[in-house]
């Protein structure tokens, strides 16, 4: 499979730069970016053109944390904290998941939505429910997503109804999921899935850890998201340095998304670097949670490795443009209000976390650079504007108005049109 596309380019090459490219050319082979160019050489002059002029093309989001289960109730309760939220609305809801038919019908809803949404890769919390979860990575599978899912484990501090009563049954459990899920899917992967050290026991948490290693498994999770829930692990886990070293402890670190990391302070970065853990931050959600603002522009200016996350539905959508925006302008609420110096982030470095940045938990991914798997999205303009933008000042206006001013014309995701 060997093509170009044809349209106006827009991409980062890093958190500083977004590379602008009107009326150019994307050579994709085998899934593959291979180059860009202003004109066809006559060496490509028999490849198929995609012609997409007068299009933005941007490479396709990545949505580093988000709950797959929660996605039926988003938009209600928003005004309780995330403690609060969890009993009231979360878990509740993830029990009914038990039944098979409940699930598949929430998840179709959410699968075709997610398909027809800007991401083209996801890193998705299911519930513990085995055949719950083994239903929405058959329905991820087929829409060509790339994405990760994890079956949760939670053995402590769970009501009744939605708890796994041991450490042993939540492993076998997470190990007979393992063992289910076809040996033939390309797209959709499974990852290791504490919903969070207060739910987790030293026991599972030590298990995970074993399989994550005896099986080369990612790992994702929640960190500091909430003062109350860091204080409640300060309870359970007296001995661990930070609520980052309750997961390190059990080398629960490496390969991994950590979602939040709103309250994380020098000791705990310091250790998520050395570990080269994915920093997943999730401003919609942390604002209408109560959570606070992270310190994200710290984070990037040290060089640790960051993404944006939905985190639905403590985030209200799937937009991970929404994502963007909400992030550079809770940066400029932590800017002011707390007068620190530089916190806000700006265009260039929002896109870079939900592209490039992100992306590289999944290797080569989130930019038209050389190498880079060719996920591509296209959008087009609704009607014409009165003024001269320039591609630039064009990408911004479809981060922000989204739906009022762009279409989504086509998505592919390495190199295979999906959408």
């Amino acid at each position: 499979m060997e093509y170009l596309i044809r349209g106006d380019l827009c991409f980062s090459i890093d958190a500083a730069h977004i590379e602008t490219k009107e009326d150019a050319y994307l050579h994709v082979k085998d899934g593959k970016c291979i180059a860009t160019y202003e004109n066809v050489s006559a060496e490509l002059s028999s490849l198929e053109i995609k012609d997409y002029r007068g299009n933005l093309i941007l490479p396709g989001m990545v949505d580093l944390h988000l709950h797959a289960p929660q996605y039926a109730y988003r938009g209600t309760k928003m005004d309780l904290p995330l403690l609060d939220w969890l009993n009231i609305n979360t878990f509740p809801e993830e029990a009914k998941y038990e039944n098979v038919d409940y699930a598949k019908a929430a998840y179709e809803n959410f699968v075709e939505d997610l398909k027809e949404s800007p991401t083209t890769r996801a890193v998705i919390f299911a519930t513990m429910h085995k055949d719950a979860t083994l239903c929405l990575m058959d329905l991820l599978e087929k829409t060509g997503l790339n994405t990760m899912v994890g079956k949760v484990n939670m053995d402590r501090n769970s009501p009744d109804y939605l708890t796994e009563h041991s450490a042993e049954e939540s492993l076998k459990n997470t190990v007979n999921w393992l063992e289910e899920i076809p040996q033939d899917y390309q797209h959709c992967h499974p990852i290791l899935t504490p919903r969070f050290t207060p739910t987790c026991s030293d026991t599972l948490m030590e298990g995970l850890g074993k399989l994550m290693r005896e099986r080369n498994l990612p790992l994702q999770s929640h960190l500091s998201e909430n003062k109350a829930e860091i204080e409640w692990v300060k309870e359970l886990c007296p001995d661990a340095k930070n609520y980052g070293d309750s997961y390190d402890r059990y080398g629960l670190l490496n390969r991994t998304v950590m979602a939040h990391c709103v309250h994380t302070e020098e000791e705990e970065l310091e250790l998520l670097m050395q570990r080269g853990t994915f920093i997943c931050h999730c401003p919609q959600s942390n604002t209408n949670l109560q959570s606070g603002v992270s310190p994200v522009k710290h984070f990037l200016k040290r060089g640790a490795k960051l993404g944006l996350g939905t985190d639905v539905a403590g985030g209200a959508n799937l937009s991970m443009f929404r994502a963007m925006t909400d992030a550079i302008q809770a940066s400029k609420l932590r800017n002011c209000l707390l007068e620190e110096k530089d916190s806000a982030l700006n265009l260039e470095e929002a896109f870079y976390m939900a592209t490039l940045s992100g992306g590289q938990f999944f290797g080569k991914v989130g930019s038209f650079l050389p190498g880079y798997d060719a996920d591509i999205l296209v959008f087009e303009r609704k009607r014409k504007g009165v003024r001269k933008e320039t591609l630039l000042e064009r990408l911004e206006m479809l981060l922000y108005t989204e739906k009022e001013l762009f279409d989504l014309k086509a998505k592919f995701v390495q190199g295979r049109r999906i959408l």
